[in-house]
């Protein structure tokens, strides 16, 4: 993997939202689209702030996130909810958000439709993760009830995901998806997270998901 350390998390922040946003501007030029695949939780939320108001084409722009609770966009725990509030708005309102949810049950109930939906905007253009203390990223858990056939080259575009760790039932896109990306960045704070991510290289990829993911991205740390 690629490390980059950053004096502090604001640098990191400013430093990688400008990367991202070359890296759209790029696939824009070159494909006359991008697709923009992200996390949520909060720690990515500064550079949904910053690429919120950032120049460039956004209504060429498809966003999608890389996993989701399987709960209501009414729902705190919602990550469309997070993206909508932080990413897309400003300028950025006019991008394009690829549904990860759908009402119904279970997930397993609007796999297909939400796959389908998905797979034009496919291979991902950047895709930023962000990884746990567990060396989870997306929901690709270590000891989840389909983290086998994620992981799998030939895994569909997206799969159910229950894990103990997990909380609700998710949906997460899969290894291959991710793998796919044209650019890859890992996004981790603090000291716990960064010995996780150096001890993830030494472990097999069930123990460690994020391995998965690890050889083509740029891993941004600060403390």
């Amino acid at each position: 993997m690629n490390f980059e350390s950053y004096p502090d998390r604001e640098m990191l922040m400013m430093g990688l939202a400008d990367r991202i946003a070359s890296q759209l501007r790029a696939s824009i030029n070159n494909e006359g689209r991008a697709t923009l695949s992200v996390p949520g939780g909060s720690t990515p939320g500064p550079i949904f702030d910053i690429l919120s108001d950032i120049d460039l084409d956004w209504s060429k722009v498809a966003v999608l996130l890389n996993d989701e609770r399987w709960v209501p966009e009414s729902s705190e725990r919602s990550n469309t909810r997070l993206i909508r509030a932080r990413l897309l708005r400003g300028r950025a309102a006019a991008a394009t958000l690829v549904p990860l949810y759908a009402e119904a049950e279970r997930p397993e109930d609007k796999m297909e439709e939400l796959a389908e939906g998905i797979a034009p905007h496919l291979p991902i253009s950047v895709l930023l993760l962000g990884m746990g203390a567990d060396m989870h990223t997306a929901s690709l858990f270590p000891g989840a009830d389909r983290l086998k056939e994620a992981l799998s080259n030939d895994a569909p575009i997206l799969l159910p995901m229950r894990a103990e760790a997990a909380g609700e039932p998710r949906i997460t896109l899969s290894a291959p998806v991710l793998r796919d990306a044209m650019y890859t960045h890992i996004l981790i704070t603090g000291a716990e997270k960064r010995a996780a991510i150096e001890a993830a290289e030494r472990l097999p990829v069930e123990q460690a998901p994020v391995r998965a993911v690890l050889k083509d991205a740029t891993v941004h740390w600060a403390e």
